[in-house]
Parts: C-alpha cells; structure tokens; sequence
C-alpha cells in the first residue's frame, strides 16, 4: 500500500484539496492507497476555520512509500516550509509526483523546483515575486500542468487539480475518471451513472 501523502500548513486552503482527499479515501483507495497528513503534530486550523491534527510529521514520511506528495496553498508561503520543500525535490528526484495548488506553487517556485518543468499558478506574476524563480519562460496559462510527475494548478482549479493527481497515481481507469470529473464539472446525470455503475 502506498501513501497519498497531504500536507497540511497552517492556513491550509479546504477547497483546493477537498476533491482530492474524498476521491482517495471514498472512491478507490481500498487496498492501494492510504491517506495520510503531515504537519505540525500540534495541528493546524485550515483557511475554512477546521482544526486538523496531522497523522504524522513530515520527518515521518518515506519517499519510498509515497504514490504522490499533495502540497495546497496556504497564506504562509512566502517563507518557511524548508522541510517539505526539501521532500518535494527528494520526491521529484526519484520520480514520485508531487502536486502544488495555489501557494503552494510560490513556494516550489522559491524552491527552484519550477525552473526547469512546464507549469502554472494563480498567474504569472503571483510567481514573479518569489526569491529565485527562474522558470518564467515556462509558465503557461492552464487550469493545470503535469511536466514529469509535477502536476500544478491555480487556486480556481481544485477539481482539474484532482483529477491530474488521480491520472498521476492511476487511482481510476481512464473511463471512469473520465465519468468523475465529467460528474463535477457539468453535473450531468448520465456521469454519475457512469460513475456509480463502474464503482
């Protein structure tokens, strides 16, 4: 079994996570995949007023047991997070996906984790103040990007951010992701029955 590891600073932003966390734990984890939260074990209250106790620390993940690394935006950011950021490019070194919403881009962005892969954020100039970026010629203006096991997306994209995390980790086959996102970005009938008749 393999994690689906979700960290989760303070000030964490719900929405951008949400599809993300139901998909894993409601739809197809089972015996795959596991959710697990990292943070400070003292925990943390999300952008939305939920306090949440984090499973475990981020020292406590293992590369080595991780489908992806979720990292969602959050109003801290601009500094700070070495220790997961240090994670990310640990993960992205061995090929294990890692994906940034919102914030969540600054900081891979300060990281230099965005110089050298295609990807978005809130806008290009939300990235152009971070310390170091040097990947602006390879931003693009999408709801998301996957370049190599990154996957990254604006704030007002949680659900395409979802669905390229649940692509990365093949948490569905293809048809029925294509009836899950069909199913939350239309709202159609004939999706969520496509959907419930796969389940």
């Amino acid at each position: 079994m393999q994690d689906v590891a979700l960290y989760l600073p303070e000030t964490a932003a719900d929405w951008e996570f949400g599809y993300v966390t139901a998909g894993v734990t409601s739809f197809g984890g089972g015996d795959r995949f596991r959710l697990v939260t990292a943070g400070e074990p003292s925990g943390v209250t999300t952008m939305g007023g939920l306090r949440v106790t984090p499973h475990v620390a981020v020292a406590d993940l293992d590369p080595a047991r991780l489908a992806v690394l979720v990292l969602p935006g959050a109003a801290t950011w601009g500094e700070g997070h070495e220790e997961v950021l240090a994670l990310a490019a640990d993960c992205l070194a061995r090929d294990v996906p890692v994906a940034a919403v919102c914030g969540a881009t600054y900081g891979l962005a300060r990281a230099g984790l965005l110089d050298d892969r295609q990807h978005t954020s809130n806008a290009p100039d939300f990235l152009a103040g971070a310390p170091g970026y040097a990947g602006a010629d390879r931003y693009e203006e999408a709801r998301v990007v996957v370049d190599r096991g990154l996957v990254t997306a604006p704030a007002t994209a949680p659900v395409d951010f979802a669905r390229a995390v649940f692509a990365q980790i093949g948490l569905f086959p293809p048809h029925v992701l294509d009836a899950w996102y069909g199913l939350y970005t239309t709202g159609e009938r004939r999706y969520f029955d496509q959907l419930t008749g796969a389940a």
